[in-house]
């Protein structure tokens, strides 16, 4: 399997326009704009760079200046981009950079994290077959490992011969402003007025707009999971992401344990119980799962793929490993899977 090469959009000047002329001073003058991650500004300390740093852990972070941020500063960035909604976060129109505040008590910004937004085109090839498939995808994995990119890929990908429609709740997928990122392609776009209604937008996509697939990233509330459920029963492919970086994780938390099934304690009669060799009182998957395959996302190029979740659930609560695939590019850029 060949992983096609990774054409990238980052809209990088954008960024660079909205912050105070010594720090994108700062910045020109390290490069490494491939690994940059976000520039961090916290009122009386100084601004800071992040990398995605492989090479050497310790160029991971930068500081950029000598001098404090000032509420100058804040004020200067604050008023070159957009509005901030209820959780706190603002964009760039038409890009994907997305600026988190952090405000004091009084609701002032003291504090900004600008996280870069990058649309890289060939990032599914590891999974495509999955993609293609049909099937409900789950993806799981640590802050910044490239979730959101791989999500905005997938709906890009399919929106080409499907049906596409994306539930983006603070704009990271399809991007700030009314119009689309072109990185969605022919996707269409939900925007989600605050947090706590992402829910009700994913089951207005489905009774509204006649989707094939829905697109959902961060799927972290009961109410969530629930209409994630519903839409799966009327036959949508599901592709989103949860809080997590494993399966095991997702069955130990009471909340987001629905999307694979949900997990119960049931008492087994004794004939059962002697035929299993196990305690009378055990744990079991209560229903089928939402989602049909879950992605463990390791590295931006190492992913770990449970083929069956339902499969996958039951060996765990039986004590067992569950079959899985590793699968990586490797020096070549070719794609290896590795069955275990």
């Amino acid at each position: 399997m060949t992983n096609p090469a990774n054409k990238i959009t980052d809209d990088l000047d954008d960024l660079l326009n909205v912050l105070p002329g010594s720090i994108t001073s700062a910045l020109r003058g390290v490069g490494r704009f491939d690994e940059l991650i976000e520039i961090v500004m916290d009122l009386g300390r100084t601004p800071e760079s992040r990398y995605a740093s492989f090479a050497d852990p310790s160029q991971a972070e930068l500081i950029l200046r000598r001098e404090e941020v000032s509420l100058d500063d804040l004020a200067f960035v604050v008023g070159r981009i957009g509005d901030f909604d209820t959780d706190n976060r603002a964009g760039i129109t038409r890009t994907l950079h997305r600026i988190s505040g952090i405000k004091n008590r009084r609701g002032a910004v003291v504090g900004l994290t600008c996280r870069v937004g990058r649309a890289v085109y060939g990032t599914i090839g590891i999974i495509e077959d999955f993609i293609a498939s049909g099937k409900s995808i789950l993806l799981l994995g640590r802050p910044g490992i490239g979730k959101t990119t791989m999500l905005r890929e997938a709906a890009r990908v399919l929106a080409d011969g499907k049906r596409v429609v994306i539930v983006d709740t603070s704009n990271e997928i399809g991007g700030d402003g009314d119009i689309p990122h072109p990185a969605v392609g022919r996707a269409r776009r939900m925007q989600v007025s605050k947090p706590s209604m992402q829910h009700e937008v994913m089951i207005e996509a489905v009774e509204n707009h006649n989707p094939q697939v829905i697109v959902i990233d961060e799927i972290g509330r009961a109410l969530e999971a629930e209409a994630a459920r519903t839409i799966a029963e009327r036959g949508v492919q599901l592709i989103g992401t949860a809080h997590g970086q494993t399966l095991e994780n997702l069955m130990s938390n009471p909340t987001l344990s629905d999307l694979i099934g949900g997990i119960e304690s049931v008492t087994l009669s004794d004939e059962e119980a002697r035929r299993r060799g196990t305690q009378k009182t055990v744990l079991e998957r209560r229903a089928p799962p939402t989602f049909d395959v879950l992605i463990e996302i390791h590295a931006r190029n190492r992913l770990i793929v449970h083929p069956s979740v339902a499969d996958a659930v039951d060996a765990i609560l039986r004590g067992r490993v569950p079959v899985t695939e590793l699968r990586y590019v490797d020096a070549a850029g070719a794609v290896q899977v590795e069955r275990t």
